[in-house]
């Protein structure tokens, strides 16, 4: 079973990048990320890519779970770059594919040295004045919580339902995509009933 994520686990550390501030991360990756999207410079793509590997460096990950996690956006960034070699040449294809990269690494870098529950505590607090219109903190964390719990074992589910058709001989997207929705659909019929017996959720 294939244990690649596209977002890196949590890494401990004392790095100077585990010790920041989570606002201060989450913020420089959303500047980070936009500046990534809205400058169209291959030399800049370059040094994307580049500023992001020194924030790996500096974050001192572990290089296998650096490429653990790079593995999916890699494979993801060979169909878009052919795609966008085909469309718009050489050129776009490699600053896209470039970009791709650059953009992941600095999200691994950010969730390789943040906690979960700390990032979850920081959202509350950021969503915590929108009480005064009718919104719940505590019941949007949950939610964020468990779509970030979910990623992980989606990716498993889909990896052993494909072997589990190849296995049979079945090689048809069909043979293994129709089980892969079903068990999908009943862990979040899991999940659900596991809540509600809790008495979560409820008004």
């Amino acid at each position: 079973m294939s244990s690649a994520y596209l977002f890196g686990v949590y890494q401990p550390g004392h790095t100077l990048l585990h010790r920041a501030w989570v606002g201060a991360k989450v913020a420089g990756l959303a500047a980070f990320s936009l500046t990534v999207v809205l400058v169209r410079s291959m030399p800049a793509s370059w040094l994307f890519l580049a500023v992001a590997a020194l924030l790996a460096v500096v974050a001192r990950i572990e290089p296998r779970l650096l490429l653990r996690s790079l593995r999916p956006v890699l494979y993801m960034g060979a169909i878009f770059g052919a795609l966008q070699w085909v469309f718009y040449g050489p050129s776009r294809a490699i600053e896209a594919v470039v970009d791709l990269l650059a953009l992941a690494l600095a999200a691994i870098v950010v969730t390789a040295t943040t906690q979960v529950n700390a990032m979850l505590d920081a959202f509350i607090r950021w969503i915590r004045p929108l009480r005064h219109v009718g919104v719940d903190p505590d019941r949007i964390a949950l939610t964020v919580g468990l779509a970030i719990q979910a990623l992980p074992g989606t990716v498993a589910l889909a990896v052993e339902t494909r072997d589990a058709a190849r296995a049979r001989g079945l090689r048809h997207p069909r043979a293994y995509l129709t089980p892969f929705v079903i068990r999908v659909v009943a862990r979040a019929h899991e999940t659900g009933d596991a809540l509600h017996a809790r008495g979560i959720g409820e008004d």
